[in-house]
């Protein structure tokens, strides 16, 4: 019994010590970093993976396309700018995000009557599409293939057109030239 009761009193003083302990571990401890969710590599769920382009309306494409090389260091072609980032979940592959100002009046918006329009980034677009039907959302057209991806359009409530488009990042990649970083 004398024996049980020293080990007791062994492990209530050492508990004792490790609770201080801990205390002040805890008031020095640095505070925790944000928890990130980890992402399923092979997630399939239709949704938006990010901002895939920025559109809009300019009076002259071609001297904003200059204007914009020049004053702001972004790496100009034809369209406007390709802007070439990491993908988050998978860091060893480079996505693309294309800023363009296209030629004021453009039919390219329409049915939209702003001047502008964003492209997002998706992922499954076939479930998406379909998913956004169900929901009573407005498919402006088919989903049409390129080599670079996967493109259909719908509109928001408010009557903006949106562009969704599945990307193929290697045929960028593959194809070369300058890029804004």
């Amino acid at each position: 019994m004398k024996k049980l009761n020293k080990i007791l009193l062994l492990i209530i003083v050492t508990t004792s010590c490790n609770t201080v302990t801990n205390k002040n571990e805890v008031k020095n401890k640095p505070p925790d970093k944000p928890v990130q969710k980890i992402t399923i590599l092979n997630d399939t769920i239709p949704k938006v993976t990010g901002i895939g382009g920025i559109f809009f309306e300019s009076k002259n494409p071609e001297e904003t396309r200059e204007w914009y090389g020049k004053n702001l260091g972004l790496a100009i072609d034809d369209y406007g700018s390709p802007f070439e980032f990491r993908n988050a979940n998978r860091p060893e592959e480079i996505n693309y995000l294309r800023w363009s100002p296209f030629e004021e009046g453009s039919n390219y918006f329409s049915p939209s009557e702003k001047k502008f329009m964003i492209n997002y980034r998706v992922q499954n677009i076939e479930g998406l599409v379909n998913k956004l039907r169900g929901n009573g959302v407005t498919i402006v057209d088919e989903i049409e293939e390129f080599e670079y991806g996967k493109f259909v359009h719908i509109m928001d409530p408010e009557g903006k057109k949106i562009e969704l488009w599945e990307p193929n990042d290697s045929y960028f990649t593959q194809m070369g030239g300058a890029t804004t970083k």
